[in-house]
């Protein structure tokens, strides 16, 4: 709508730019490029081009193209414009402009002093004379109106530019919020993610304690509660205590006592202050689950090593253990590390590092999660 009043204000009288606002060729070339813009943007590209119909596309934007080109909205206003302003009506006649004024990019003479008309201004017949329908036949003359037709294609291009563009951004909002909700359904089945073998092991040892009537049947079984009780309720926030994840640690380490040899020493320490202090849930069970499903050996003298240490600067966490060979009905697919990874890189982005050591006989976890 702006553009005509910058290149058709006649110099930027105001006056002007009043009655080029009530021609209706203004509104005619304003209304046609607007109806062409938001039916590109609303109707052609969601329900034809995306839809890969790339032909019927063609199609519909040349009938458009034929639509403008015999339409001449810009040409029209054009001419308005300069019939208008270049030109004014006195007595009903037209009259030339005063001098100085262009009339279709020629500089006219200077009128007479005497107050006559000036001669026509015209090509001259056959006989050197001016034919009085000259002029008429210029103005009826059709010219091919390139600037409504490269308006058009600038219009279609922006409004393919501009819907393109918003697509591209539901894209990427669709995936990003996707990939969130998929870390989001990972992150709570990892909660609740405990080894069930670890589970029915325990059941049985503590059943097998239970018939030779062990004193500490009742204290496995309080054990196991809470490790139950911590996976299934207290880790539904994304942080917890860190007590609360040093709690479950020990009450899986006693209880993981319960089935292995006098072959194996199990070393865990806690260093630091750790009251305040939060930590993802469970986010070191994985490595404690392998610990004890790797570096145990009923016949072989083990020791495994965990230690948490909790600073200013964050918590550290490291697991050593031998290896041994297990079965393969018990061998990981290592989907656990793996899924550790994507909470921590979750969780923790750009906060944790996280070292590996997978040597020829000891296994060795080094987990730093920064402040």
């Amino acid at each position: 709508m702006a553009f005509p009043l910058l290149f058709l204000n006649n110099n930027g009288q105001t006056t002007n730019q009043y009655q080029l606002l009530t021609s209706p060729y203004y509104w005619l070339f304003c209304f046609t490029y607007i109806a062409l813009f938001y039916l590109n943007v609303y109707v052609l590209i969601p329900r034809i081009f995306l839809k890969k119909k790339y032909m019927d596309y063609a199609v519909v934007t040349a009938v458009l193209l034929c639509g403008v080109f015999f339409l001449q909205p810009f040409d029209k206003l054009l001419r308005n414009n300069e019939n208008r302003y270049g030109m004014r009506y006195q007595q009903g006649r037209m009259q030339p402009p005063p001098f100085g004024m262009p009339l279709n990019g020629q500089q006219l003479p200077p009128p007479p002093r005497d107050g006559s008309m000036p001669p026509p201004q015209g090509p001259p017949n056959g006989n050197g004379n001016f034919r009085q329908d000259d002029g008429r036949r210029m103005m009826r003359r059709r010219h091919f109106d390139s600037t409504s037709i490269f308006i058009f294609a600038m219009i279609m291009a922006l409004s393919t530019a501009t819907k393109t563009m918003q697509q591209w951004q539901l894209t990427e909002q669709r995936a990003a919020r996707a990939e969130a909700d998929k870390a989001s359904a990972e992150l709570s089945f990892l909660k609740a993610q405990i080894n069930p073998h670890f589970l029915f092991n325990t059941l049985n040892n503590i059943y097998s304690l239970a018939v030779i009537g062990s004193q500490v049947t009742a204290d496995s079984i309080m054990k196991l509660s809470n490790i139950m009780r911590y996976v299934t309720d207290d880790v539904t926030a994304d942080m917890v205590p860190l007590q609360s994840e040093i709690d479950c640690i020990s009450d899986y380490i006693e209880l993981q006592k319960l089935r292995i040899s006098k072959n194996t020493q199990v070393n865990f320490e806690v260093k630091g202050d750790i009251y305040g202090r939060q930590i993802a849930p469970l986010i070191m069970m994985t490595f404690v689950e392998n610990v004890f499903k790797y570096g145990v050996s009923k016949n072989v003298k083990s020791v495994i090593d965990i230690s948490i240490d909790s600073s200013e600067a964050g918590i550290s966490f490291i697991c050593r253990n031998q290896k041994f060979p297990i079965s393969k009905e018990n061998q990981s697919t290592g989907i656990g590390i793996k899924n550790t990874r994507k909470r921590l890189e979750h969780l923790y982005a750009n906060r944790y590092l996280l070292d590996i050591i997978d040597a020829d006989d000891i296994y060795t976890v080094q987990l730093t999660l920064k402040a």
